[in-house]
């Protein structure tokens, strides 16, 4: 899965960014992005940043197949107005990569906090979040018929990734 290809994303014209292991996603450069300052709306940086931090799972979850992520939380902070590209970043220790995949071997549900950094053109980091998933393998909601998990899963068609 190519998170630059969900339709929000697509609309939006979210890009992926060439493997150099320094970025995930980016958003263009140009006028739509824009706010009454002339700098990229704060709505572009959050979606740069959810989507960076769906992509950095994406890859440390094998693709995801058979996997329900649903953004549970999103906090950010804005830290300088942005101009140009943009693109996210995410840094997250191996061991607690680890330990989302193992909680999700063993219990079939993991959550995962995502610390992402939204860097502009000049190379400033302009926005800085966390974005909270809830990840649920799809096989393990289906057999807890009726839990909250299973009402998760059914509404996950209806949020982004």
């Amino acid at each position: 899965m190519d998170v630059t290809q969900l339709p929000f994303n697509r609309l939006i014209g979210l890009e992926p960014v060439a493997d150099d292991g320094a970025f995930l996603v980016s958003l263009p450069d140009g006028p739509q992005y824009t706010n009454h300052l002339g700098t990229v709306h704060a709505s572009a940086l959050l979606a740069v940043a959810e989507a960076g931090s769906g992509a950095f799972l994406l890859d440390r979850f094998g693709g995801a197949s058979g996997l329900v992520p649903v953004v549970r939380r999103l906090e950010a902070k804005f830290r300088r107005p942005a101009s140009g590209r943009v693109s996210a970043r995410v840094a997250v220790a191996d061991e607690e990569t680890a330990r989302w995949v193992s909680d999700l071997a063993s219990r079939g549900r993991v959550t995962a906090a995502v610390p992402v950094e939204v860097v502009d053109a000049a190379g400033t980091v302009v926005l800085s979040a966390t974005v909270e998933w809830f990840i649920a393998r799809g096989d393990s909601t289906a057999k807890q018929g009726g839990s909250a998990t299973q009402g998760n899963a059914s509404n996950a068609q209806h949020r982004d990734a």
